[in-house]
């Protein structure tokens, strides 16, 4: 197999996030913004859901596929022929693991159409080859390799990441393995709406962040040579975006 033919068959998978459930507690005490503990994470709380999912796991998978199976792989022989060859998507999205928000189903994208990542609330971190190596070598290989000519990075409402982000006190005392360490890149965020919005009321603050953070991310983005370089020769374009899955509203800035 050729170098090329081998890296165009890589695939980056995403991950998700398991949630612990958290006790709620009545208190006549004034809230005040929630701290992170390792056995209740109140940025992730857990809801029940009113559609009910009775079937096994792996069952659950098998009737998923046979439906995909049935309804587009079947249906569209020739896109999938093709597929076969290689792919050449237009777009690098960034989007959060939220199970709520996948980009492929808000934005109706077909097999072949974004090359997808996804991680705690879609950040994207500066260049740094030790670090941050996982990320960085998605975009290289969609810039360079897939030369994708727009890449997207959507926030969304209701952000577990981000509200992590807004209540960490930055010493530690999180008692999370990585996820402080992580929403940590979009410190500048915080750092504006907290002088900003000082005087909004905490999800108010967490909403004006979940956008701000895209902003970093897209600032991020240009710290990696080969971005710069594609923006700088009009190649790739980068953009903002937004998604508030309450109110069914999609928005898009660069």
């Amino acid at each position: 197999m050729s170098t090329a033919a081998a890296l165009n068959s890589l695939c980056f998978a995403s991950s998700s996030l398991v949630r612990a459930r958290a006790t709620p507690i009545v208190s006549s005490i004034p809230p005040t913004p929630p701290r992170l503990i390792r056995s209740s994470p109140v940025f992730a709380t857990p809801a029940t859901l009113t559609t009910p999912v009775e079937m096994e796991p792996v069952e659950r998978l098998k009737s998923g596929f046979d439906y995909f199976k049935k309804e587009v792989y079947e249906k569209k022989p020739e896109l999938f022929k093709e597929l076969a060859t290689g792919q050449s998507p237009k777009f690098m999205v960034f989007a959060c693991a939220d199970s709520r928000v996948c980009p492929s189903v808000v934005l109706n994208f077909g097999p072949g159409e974004a090359f997808t990542i996804r991680n705690i609330a879609a950040m994207v971190p500066p260049y740094d080859k030790m670090k941050y190596s996982g990320v960085g070598s998605a975009i290289e290989y969609a810039v360079i390799h897939l030369k994708v000519e727009n890449i997207v990075v959507i926030g969304h409402s209701c952000c577990g990441g981000i509200k992590g982000l807004m209540s960490f006190q930055g010493d530690g005392s999180s008692g999370t393995d990585f996820i402080e360490d992580w929403v940590k890149v979009c410190t500048p965020a915080k750092e504006k709406v907290k002088e900003l919005y000082s005087d909004l009321p905490f999800e108010e603050q967490c909403a004006k962040c979940e956008k701000e953070a895209v902003n970093v991310s897209l600032e991020n983005l240009k710290t990696y040579p080969f971005v710069q370089e594609g923006l700088e020769k009009k190649s790739l374009a980068i953009h903002g975006g937004y998604y508030d899955f309450v109110n069914g509203v999609f928005e898009t800035w660069s």
